[in-house]
């Protein structure tokens, strides 16, 4: 068993009822999970073997390593494995050897992944990247046009096979910004061109996980969902993720370290920035912003409540909300317990997990962190350190570690949770 105070429980199950969710929302087009960034801090194989139990056909990753990774755990057979970002040496000819689909976003991409199919003797499966507006990666529709002549030679030699044109929206978090339509019309225009040009598209995507939701519109043959995969929702304003029929995945817990008496007026924590009202009882819980606690949500002044944790909670509810008190640190932090605390070191809290959330004093949720520190759910999962171990309930007997985790949690998190 690990010996790291900490976890962060992963429901697999979760995963996979929410894929079917967002099947449900998009029922004329395939479902591609998106398990980039170590599966949004849950773990890249095991999420993505939740994904496919889900119905999940394609997977999709930024990075050409982690494709490659991905691809020696889940056969073709089960679902296809996308990979959109890289820069020139890219190992594209051992992606092509995995069997991976290439995201193409530039002519020099274009020259490197035709040179790894003649390489290997493999056609590589290309899906041609544009800039519908977002102004981040891909083709503008211009480059489009100059580089399309070459990528249908090579085609025709061979080399590559054109199945895909996919883009990405700017403001998909907010469906109605004049955008999202005027992104979709650019799309339009550039999927017509390309296959007016000669190119058997097998996918057209656009949706990422708030168009998903909120834009059937925009589901064409594939859509993109990554954060709802997770039973996040990109957008909070529409309501909670039950609300869309997801269920978080992740629960981070920690046993506290410490705990001890202390008078009031006592400082806590780097600079003091909270001050005890009356004699009470702190506890320090052993996570810190090394461990992906948000510094942001450090609880400094009244005006400035910390991150909430739920301390005290059973299996049949119940607990006690409370918020960081004082500075978060690199590898721990403090709570304020009041002055008539039972908890003892070795007692459990929970920062976060699928709960009815901070406002109806239940388990926070992601999306609490979120707010607490000014920036998006997104990034409160994904930068849950590698040292945090994983531990999988659910799904399937055989998942194991998380790529990020797999050296600091080792066997214990191949172990199944009750």
């Amino acid at each position: 068993m690990s010996t790291f105070p900490a976890r962060a429980v992963v429901n697999l199950d979760a995963i996979a009822g929410n894929v079917r969710a967002l099947a449900d929302y998009a029922p004329t087009a395939q479902v591609m999970a998106v398990v980039k960034a170590d599966a949004y801090g849950h773990g890249l194989v095991p999420s993505a073997q939740a994904a496919i139990a889900g119905g999940a056909r394609w997977l999709g990753v930024a990075q050409v390593p982690e494709a490659i990774a991905l691809r020696a755990a889940v056969p073709a057979s089960a679902a296809r494995v996308l990979t959109w970002l890289y820069a020139p040496g890219a190992p594209l000819a051992a992606a092509l050897e995995a069997d991976v689909d290439l995201s193409v976003h530039a002519g020099w991409a274009l020259a490197e992944v035709v040179a790894a199919a003649r390489e290997t003797g493999r056609v590589a499966r290309v899906h041609l990247k544009v800039d519908t507006g977002l102004g981040r990666n891909g083709l503008t529709p211009t480059d489009l046009e100059a580089l399309l002549p070459d990528a249908l030679r090579a085609q025709s030699e061979g080399a590559v096979e054109l199945v895909g044109v996919w883009s990405h929206f700017a403001f998909a978090d907010e469906p109605d910004h004049p955008t999202v339509l005027a992104q979709a019309e650019v799309f339009d225009e550039v999927v017509g061109r390309v296959e007016a040009a000669g190119a058997h598209l097998e996918v057209r995507h656009l949706a990422n996980s708030a168009a998903t939701l909120t834009a059937p519109r925009m589901h064409y043959d594939l859509v993109r969902p990554g954060l709802a995969v997770y039973g996040l929702t990109p957008v909070p304003q529409l309501g909670p993720a039950a609300d869309h029929g997801l269920t978080p995945a992740m629960t981070v817990e920690a046993e506290l370290a410490n705990v001890k008496r202390i008078a009031a007026g006592h400082g806590v924590s780097y600079g003091h920035r909270y001050r005890t009202t009356r004699d009470t009882v702190l506890g320090v819980v052993p996570l810190g912003y090394s461990d992906g606690v948000p510094r942001h949500a450090s609880g400094d002044l009244p005006a400035q409540p910390g991150g909430p944790l739920l301390v005290g909670a059973t299996a049949d509810g119940g607990g006690r909300l409370l918020r960081v008190a004082g500075r978060v640190c690199m590898d721990q932090f403090v709570l304020d317990l009041g002055p008539d605390a039972t908890e003892q070191a070795g007692d459990v809290v929970r920062l976060f997990g699928p709960g009815t959330g901070a406002d109806t004093d239940g388990l926070p949720t992601a999306q609490d962190w979120a707010e607490a520190a000014g920036t998006i759910s997104y990034e409160i999962v994904t930068r849950i350190g590698a040292r945090v171990p994983r531990v999988y309930v659910g799904g399937e007997a055989t998942a194991g570690p998380s790529a990020q985790g797999a050296a600091a949690a080792e066997s214990e998190s191949k172990e199944k949770q009750a």
